[in-house]
């Protein structure tokens, strides 16, 4: 916190800091003997009325009165990483959107509207990257209309917690009814450690996703847009632990997508009878393996916040949260899945 020659807090943030990171103290129990403060760090969205809103890292909104600010400042809106590959938010939005391509797109100013026949929100969202060109209620209007004429309902596909992400945009669509329906994180990591975790034995490699491969695919009955978009991108891989299921369906399976420096590991899913054996690791080594050799160095993936499991595996591997992103659905209309 800040703190004054005469050691005082003082709140050295105003409304002209909109926009910016800032880190403040609350009087979270006033008039209470013993008194409590709350400490928060984010992007303060708004301050109006009387009421700050600051959106963290999670995305999460948090509502501060005025009245019961004790200290507040500006600070760095990227503290330095102390671990894996740097990279901006948007180097990695335009990577992460390239591994999971729409079967159709359009540009709005710098928005990409993407569809893909309802399959995952990742490939069926706007993807804002800059100014629509438009006013935001103007652009909002256009993009409805858009996802309308496909039977779709819209949704944008927004980030938080890292600079350059859109906190001011999160807090723009909550105020006109967007609701958020998911929260995912991306993590990054060096990738030479992934491939040096297992031998990878009995890991086989495709350039195309087989009915063996679907079998064990969360998604059953996949359609040929799912297979369009789960097969395109700069180049991909597909990776399969054969087992004894009577179904056909592999011990494991991945997926990676190699895109300059970057590679990627998706659709990691084991039986449910063979788990805690290494074969997620043996499927992810070997597809770190094949990256690396096309030239990769680094690697990204994305988890959700309650796969506990995932996300203790991934920091062993040596990931970490780089952002966390959010899909906002239009009001009044149906979801379709992630």
């Amino acid at each position: 916190m800040e703190i004054s020659a005469a050691g005082r807090l003082e709140v050295r943030i105003t409304t002209a800091d909109v926009g910016k990171r800032v880190s403040v103290r609350r009087l979270s129990e006033a008039g209470v003997a013993g008194e409590k403060f709350t400490d928060t760090v984010g992007v303060l969205t708004s301050w109006t009325d009387g009421v700050l809103l600051i959106t963290r890292k999670s995305g999460e909104s948090v509502r501060v009165a005025e009245s019961a600010l004790v200290a507040g400042k500006v600070v760095p809106a990227a503290p330095a990483r102390r671990r894996g590959p740097a990279a901006s938010y948007e180097e990695l939005a335009r990577v992460t959107a390239r591994a999971w391509p729409p079967v159709e797109g359009e540009w709005l100013g710098a928005w990409r509207l993407r569809a893909a026949g309802g399959f995952t929100r990742r490939a069926n969202s706007v993807l804002p990257l800059g100014d629509p060109g438009l006013p935001l209620d103007e652009a909002l209007t256009a993009v409805r209309r858009w996802y309308g004429e496909r039977g779709l309902p819209a949704y944008v596909q927004t980030a938080t917690g890292a600079e350059g992400t859109q906190e001011l945009l999160c807090a723009e669509l909550e105020r006109r009814g967007w609701i958020r329906e998911v929260t995912a994180e991306v993590w990054t990591g060096p990738l030479a450690p992934v491939a040096d975790l297992a031998e990878g034995t009995g890991v086989v490699l495709s350039r195309e996703a087989d009915e063996a491969w679907l079998a064990r695919y969360q998604r059953k009955g996949v359609s040929d847009v799912a297979l369009r978009v789960l097969g395109a991108g700069p180049s991909v891989w597909f990776a399969t632990v054969p087992g004894a299921d009577p179904t056909g369906a592999p011990a494991a399976i991945g997926r990676c997508v190699v895109d300059g420096r970057w590679a990627s590991f998706a659709a990691v899913e084991v039986d449910p009878a063979r788990r805690r054996q290494g074969l997620a690791t043996a499927v992810m080594a070997a597809l770190a393996r094949r990256a690396l050799d096309e030239g990769a160095s680094a690697a990204w993936l994305q988890v959700e916040t309650d796969n506990t499991g995932a996300r203790a595996l991934y920091v062993g591997m040596g990931f970490a949260l780089h952002h966390a992103y959010h899909h906002y659905r239009e009001p009044g209309d149906a979801g379709t899945d992630r």
